[in-house]
């Protein structure tokens, strides 16, 4: 990894009930690794969860919160203000809803730009670095400037710090599985977490339990709690868990949103059953299952509590599909995304 010695890097991300947390873990792997080569990263943001924001304090990046989000403008105009104090510090964008407009403002104040996107949405892309590190993103068309770089790929997938020490970890595969973990990202507003535990009071496998993981900006906490608390199978409920390379190597099986935590679960081998919550989701857990490293459901608002009940008893009782789950998934994703980023942005670009 290149010793980026005080160089910044200013981070503009939101995080929401609405839009989940996804962007904002993966923008804090890259502010993770940027600071761990010797170098400080700010985040400016309209995070509306404070388990969020506390949790940058105790990394200790500096916060910049932001009352709206763009389009609005006092975004821009509180954003650019920032920017002004850091003149040619890097900058990144990461949300759909930063459009060509908002990336050639940053642009125009001199700066460079890595954009991270998910689905080629824009017409244009005016970023230094345009990092995309889904499955299939090679097969996107983008429309860039002649200067821009594209990293594309499951090599390129930003992982927490606390990913990085189970590369390579070996994953013992008990010929019928026990233990489940449940984690449908970071904010789940319709409480789709409520249907997979109450699917697995259904489930008939002896000596089955779980873990429930929930997102700091999770509302419906309260409720989830009382039904882990009444199961007749142990389940124990982890709010804004700091840990979760752990649960995933806890777990036999996971239970998971279509987002992020695919790609993290691929790298500690973790046999995964995917519940999309939007379009995105959906083709890339799609591609996911595809690959073999995950039994795709369907979207959340469609499956069932019998389907998710059938799912979870033919993966636990299928050692020999677990198996090799687990070795598919560590094929996709090798966890050194971060050093890839690092090392693949232009020099001349950091100078």
């Amino acid at each position: 990894m290149k010793q980026l010695k005080g160089k910044y890097l200013l981070i503009r991300v939101d995080a929401s009930t609405e839009i989940g947390t996804g962007h904002l873990m993966r923008c804090l792997a890259l502010a993770q690794a940027w600071k761990d080569a010797g170098n400080k990263a700010t985040f400016i943001t309209n995070c509306q969860s404070e388990g969020l924001l506390q949790r940058l304090r105790d990394e200790e990046f500096s916060l910049h919160v932001l009352a709206h989000s763009h389009p609005d403008p006092s975004d821009w105009d509180y954003t650019k203000d920032i920017l002004a104090s850091y003149p040619n510090a890097w900058v990144v964008l990461d949300g759909y809803h930063f459009d060509e407009v908002y990336q050639q403002g940053v642009k125009e104040a001199g700066h460079p730009l890595l954009v991270i996107d998910d689905m080629g949405h824009l017409k244009h892309y005016y970023a230094d670095v345009v990092l995309n590190q889904n499955l299939s993103a090679e097969k996107l068309h983008y429309s860039t400037e002649p200067y821009t770089r594209l990293l594309l790929g499951t090599r390129y997938v930003p992982l927490r710090r606390e990913f990085l020490a189970w590369r390579g970890w070996k994953r013992e595969i008990p010929e019928v599985a026990q233990r489940v973990l449940v984690t449908l990202g970071g904010s789940d507003l319709e409480n789709h977490t409520l249907k997979v535990v109450q699917a697995l009071q259904k489930v008939d496998v002896t000596g089955v339990e779980a873990i429930v993981a929930i997102g700091a900006s999770n509302p419906h906490a309260d409720e989830l709690e009382v039904a882990a608390s009444q199961s007749r199978i142990p389940i124990r409920l982890i709010r804004n868990a700091q840990n979760m390379p752990e649960l995933m190597a806890w777990a036999d099986v996971a239970i998971t949103g279509g987002g992020l935590t695919k790609y993290e679960t691929a790298v500690t081998g973790t046999p995964s059953i995917i519940i999309s919550q939007d379009s995105y989701q959906a083709d890339l857990s799609t591609k996911f299952a595809k690959e073999g490293s995950a039994v795709y459901l369907g979207s959340a608002n469609e499956i069932n509590g019998n389907g998710i009940v059938e799912a979870v008893e033919e993966l636990l009782r299928d050692d020999t599909l677990r198996a090799e789950m687990s070795k598919r998934g560590k094929g996709l994703v090798d966890g050194k995304g971060i050093e890839q980023i690092i090392s693949e942005i232009p020099q001349e670009v950091l100078l």
